[in-house]
């Protein structure tokens, strides 16, 4: 009766730990959906204001040249002084710098947009060819912030073909590999992504110089709910998704790691035509 109990009890805790992971799943899938809907959404204002801002540099450089000639035709103490009056000098100046400033930042914004859309890639969630290079940039423009103050980021490419695959999940497996490398080392540290193919894989690394994981550890790792973070820093379900996702893909994700020295995860996607996979339950 006992033990009967005990495997109830062991079946319930499983049915609760399924539970929250398909949850975890689900808001995956929502939040790729809302990112991609608010890019959409964003686009249409964002082409106004560039397209304003467009009109006013024009706009700037006519009235600078007409305050110039209406100036030459008073007299000159006069055009001095209303040009002290209205710190003309300052502005003139200054103007262009703060036009210049709002096209850099509107332009930041406009590829922040665009890496959102190339992350999310809702448009299409089937197999396409892709330049794996694209999404390795999408993804660090993303998380830029979240990396910059917790490791350097170094970036070794070879020249890759195109590979078949859902953009969407290879980015999300790759944005997995970057938080926990980040969150590998107390100190600043450096993160390493290697790309290179054979004739059969294509394939790209996350190399960090952390704190390792021990080897009786590297199998567990990509159980869901396992986890060394604290609970503010994840479930456990990153690496077991990425995994899963990756297995879809027919596709290898490995880890070699040493304790002090650092761990380096590899995905390992094949070249030519992967078979159309259900994948909803991954996303």
């Amino acid at each position: 009766m006992q033990v009967d109990q005990i495997e109830i009890e062991g079946l319930r805790l499983k049915v609760e730990q399924l539970t929250e992971q398909l949850m975890q799943y689900e808001k995956l899938a929502s939040l790729g959906q809302l990112t991609a809907g608010v890019a959409h959404e964003i686009n249409n204002p964002i082409g106004y204001v560039a397209s304003n801002l467009v009109s006013l540099n024009e706009y700037t450089g006519n009235l600078m040249m007409l305050v110039q000639q209406i100036s030459e035709l008073l007299p000159i103490d006069q055009a001095h002084n209303l040009k002290q009056q209205y710190d003309f000098e300052y502005i003139k100046q200054d103007l262009p710098t703060l036009l210049a400033q709002s096209g850099d930042g509107l332009n930041r914004v406009i590829e922040i947009i665009s890496d959102l859309k190339d992350f999310s890639h809702l448009d299409d969630a089937e197999f396409i060819e892709i330049d794996l290079h694209l999404g390795i940039h999408s993804t660090l423009n993303l998380i830029d912030n979240e990396l910059k103050y917790r490791a350097e980021v170094q970036k070794v490419f070879s020249d890759l073909p195109l590979v078949r695959c859902v953009p969407s999940q290879v980015n999300q497996v790759l944005l997995n590999l970057l938080l926990n490398a980040a969150q590998a080392s107390d100190t600043r540290g450096i993160i390493t992504i290697n790309t290179g193919s054979d004739e059969h894989w294509v394939w790209f690394s996350v190399k960090d110089n952390g704190s390792g994981i021990p080897q009786n550890k590297l199998e567990q790792i990509f159980q869901p709910f396992y986890t060394t973070k604290a609970k503010d820093q994840g479930m456990g379900l990153g690496l077991a998704l990425s995994r899963k996702i990756i297995d879809k893909h027919l596709g290898v994700l490995e880890v070699i790691s040493e304790p002090g020295i650092g761990s380096c995860f590899t995905v390992k996607l094949p070249i030519g035509n992967v078979s159309q996979h259900v994948i909803d339950d991954a996303t």
